[in-house]
């Protein structure tokens, strides 16, 4: 029951009731309400600023969480490009010396990806954490980039590989006639006195003194390039083309156990021993091209040679002696 309040009016020496209007009450009541809600909003400010919402609590850890995979994603990324550093180093320093090729480009391995607006739409959207993402995006995209140049480095590689064997398939390596001809040598490269014109000439191969009928073998792998008969000059001749600017010619031979157009492996017979041509006695002129330039045949003669036979025939082909044909 609402308490009735009096006070004492002087003029008529009586208490008289206090009657209250109607604005007054809401002027009140609004009083209150609005002392009730400032009293709210600052306990609201008060707690907010000591205490987290449920929603705030949510959103950091759901950051923190992000911040963990970041971290875990930026270790494993730069695991990645140490790999593939390792892998550009054995190739630039390794793969490609042995087989004399040249190391890629330093500016192509280092370039970046193109395109400046790439991560403009990240940046724009003002993504929590964007500039890590940015971050790891051109990273990524770089490591990516640097992979596919190294995929079609190793397939050069392995081309290169391929060739290599060829190379070594194709340089000649073995003397055209046995081991046991070794001794036969009779004439070196070089200056040699002409057999019928007594005069001082290049000897542009070696000869091997050996009997009519002794086997002749291919130095290299290639192919039957030329197969030539003739009266005079290199008599019953074979040229194989083997490849990478090298050729072989055996010339005033017996007789021939290949065709024209032949592919054939070192060590294959292509012929025998003869004495056709402008020649003096049974024997093998066998001459070694390189790039179209005659090089000295007994260079070339490494496979099947120890130290001391390779050292042996050096001696012999620096004889200057009288050749035994042209």
């Amino acid at each position: 029951m609402a308490r009735i309040k009096y006070y004492y009016d002087t003029e008529t020496c009586k208490y008289e009731r206090i009657k209250t209007s109607t604005g007054d009450i809401v002027l009140n009541t609004l009083g209150i309400l609005s002392l009730t809600v400032a009293m709210a909003v600052g306990l609201l400010i008060a707690y907010s600023s000591y205490f987290e919402s449920p929603k705030e609590l949510i959103l950091k850890n759901e950051v923190k969480e992000m911040e963990f995979y970041f971290e875990n994603f930026q270790n494993k990324l730069e695991e990645l490009k140490g790999q593939v550093t390792n892998m550009e180093y054995r190739d630039d320093n390794i793969y490609r010396v042995v087989l004399g090729a040249e190391p890629i480009d330093k500016n192509i391995r280092e370039a970046g990806v193109g395109g400046l607006d790439r991560y403009e739409e990240i940046k724009n959207k003002s993504i929590i954490h964007g500039d890590i993402i940015v971050k790891l995006s051109e990273e990524l995209d770089n490591l990516r980039r640097k992979i596919y140049i190294e995929s079609k480095s190793q397939d050069e590689v392995v081309e290169l590989a391929e060739n290599k064997e060829k190379l070594f398939a194709a340089i000649p390596a073995i003397q055209p006639v046995a081991n046991k001809q070794l001794i036969a040598l009779a004439s070196g490269f070089g200056m040699r006195v002409h057999p019928i014109y007594k005069v001082k000439k290049m000897h542009t191969g070696i000869d091997f003194a050996a009997a009519i009928g002794t086997p002749i073998y291919a130095t290299a792998d290639g192919t039957i390039d030329k197969l030539d008969v003739s009266f005079s000059g290199y008599g019953k001749m074979i040229e194989i083309d083997h490849g990478f600017g090298y050729r072989t010619r055996y010339a005033h031979m017996h007789g021939f156990a290949v065709r024209l157009g032949q592919k054939i492996k070192r060590g294959d017979l292509i012929g025998y021993v003869g004495d056709t041509g402008l020649s003096t006695a049974p024997h093998l002129h066998y001459e070694v091209f390189v790039n179209g330039v005659h090089a000295n045949p007994v260079h070339y003669f490494f496979n099947d040679l120890n130290p001391a036979e390779y050292e042996k025939i050096i001696e012999l082909a620096s004889i200057e002696n009288q050749s035994l044909g042209m």
